[in-house]
């Protein structure tokens, strides 16, 4: 155990968030209908999961992502083993931090014995392999796992255990449709290489595009990028597109109704995006993923021009800026609304720019009911988050995970950083104080009033239950 020092969770979490977050801000968004409710009161539980173990290695540590359960490394000697919710595992020759992923139902890690290695699937191990593990890749269920393998010269796709045709090389993830059913992924025979879907190859090309085959949101469709000679296209349900020069890095992207289908592609010196097979216009650069709108009517982009950046929301530009934040770009839940963020360090709403700061957090989000927004921002050294246009408190950080709304979409609740505690703050009314917020762990509503997350203290890890009362 930990006993004389400084929790090794705090030392590591130091280092983990001393990360600068250049993002967004937003504007003067519709007040909420009630614009003083009353601060409400926070009943807090706490259920302890764990202490660490001897030998547990602090930066190994993976919350769920439902932020229920734990995992992580360990070595005793010259052996690891994982340690999931408390119980060790078996002790094996070698365990990276790398290997370990956690799913809502079940935890995986890579072993290495000997100069083998395998897969451990919840405590079974898998068969033995001289690679084992490439390509890692969980089923949106949790239920199922599919990763790259090797034997000899050979290499394969393991999905549920049960070993694939043989090819020389795997080029792509494997990726599970969102109804978990079915798999796809990129291989290779000899110079060639075509992607695999539900066990059947399709065309062979020059190459697949590394980014992974994408399934639509139906699961019925597929799509991903291919080369031919010296020509880009995008290939949608085993038919060719047009032949570009280059296809964005950004993938295919579909609609939420699976019916369309968007993607940057360059000219020349032009880029622009197709969408459904027509081009739109061209411009000197398309500089984030084309994004539908939840009811799949409307598009939306950021695009350049010389050294302005803007964003195309139906096909019309908004207003230029030194730069659109990367991955800033959002629809309302309702299709209605679009914000996203500058390098002005504010977040723009329906066109509308909010107020300036130092910086701002990656991303604005819409409440579910999409009257409502919140973000975090940045003057000076501290931090803050903003709804609906109001500024709340200073701390030290805002956890890189952005503000979260109740189902209802009147409650925010955020981890913040004051000093080296953290807390969560539920609106603007803060919790207990803990020594570390949990890697990946998350603000996670399960009903308008109640939440959850997962905070250390000292060397033990609790599951933190937070109910509103009035």
């Amino acid at each position: 155990m930990f006993k004389s020092r400084r929790p090794l969770l705090v030392v590591f979490l130091a280092a983990l968030m001393v990360v600068a977050f250049p993002a967004i801000n937003a504007a003067e968004p519709n007040p909420p209908d009630n614009q003083n409710p009353p601060a409400p009161k926070l009943k807090i539980t706490e259920t302890s999961l764990s202490k660490f173990v001897e030998g547990a290695i602090p930066e190994s540590l993976r919350a769920s992502p439902d932020s229920k359960r734990l995992a992580y490394l360990a070595k005793r000697g010259e052996k690891h083993l994982v340690v999931v919710d408390g119980v060790e595992g078996k002790e094996y020759d070698d365990i990276g931090n790398d290997w370990l992923v956690f799913s809502n139902v079940q935890v995986t890690y890579i072993m290495k014995r000997g100069d083998k290695q395998s897969v451990v699937l919840d405590r079974f191990e898998g068969k033995e392999y001289y690679d084992a593990g490439g390509y890692f890749t969980f089923s949106p269920d949790s239920k199922r796992v599919a990763y790259a393998a090797r034997r000899g010269a050979k290499w394969f796709v393991v999905v549920d255990g049960i070993e694939g045709k043989e090819y020389d090389g795997i080029c792509t993830d494997p990726t599970f449709s969102p109804d978990s059913k079915r798999v796809a992924y990129g291989a290779i025979r000899g110079e060639k290489q075509f992607v695999v879907v539900d066990g059947v190859e399709g065309k062979e090309y020059d190459c697949i595009h590394r980014v992974w085959p994408v399934f639509s949101p139906d699961s019925k469709r597929v799509a991903y990028g291919a080369i031919r000679g010296v020509k880009w296209f995008v290939v949608v349900d085993g038919i060719e597109g047009k032949e570009y020069d280059c296809i964005h890095s950004i993938w295919p992207v579909f609609s939420p109704d699976s019916k369309r289908v968007a993607y940057g592609a360059i000219r020349g010196e032009k880029q622009f995006v197709v969408v459904d097979g027509v081009e739109g216009k061209e411009y000197d650069g398309i500089g984030t993923v084309p994004m539908f709108s939840p009811d799949s009517k409307r598009l939306a982009y950021g695009a350049i021009r010389g050294a302005k950046w803007f964003v195309v929301v139906d096909g019309v530009e908004g207003k230029e800026y030194d730069c659109i934040i990367h991955g800033s770009l959002v629809f309302s839940p309702d299709s209605k609304r679009v914000a996203y963020g500058t390098l002005k360090w504010c977040v723009v709403v329906d066109g509308v720019e909010g107020k300036e700061y130092d910086g701002i957090c990656p991303e604005p989000t819409f409440s579910p009911d999409s009257k409502r927004i919140a973000y975090g921002a940045i003057r000076g050294a501290k931090w803050f988050v903003v709804v609906d246009g109001v500024e709340g408190k200073e701390y030290d950080c805002i956890h890189s995970i952005w503000p979260v709304f109740s189902p209802d979409s009147k409650h925010v609740a955020y981890m913040a950083q004051r000093g080296e505690k953290w807390l969560v703050v539920v609106d603007g009314v803060e919790g207990k104080e803990y020594d570390s917020m949990i890697p990946r762990s998350r603000l996670i509503f399960d009903s308008p009033t109640k939440l959850h997350t997962l905070m250390g203290r000292g060397d033990e890890i609790f599951l933190i239950e937070i109910e509103i009362t009035e």
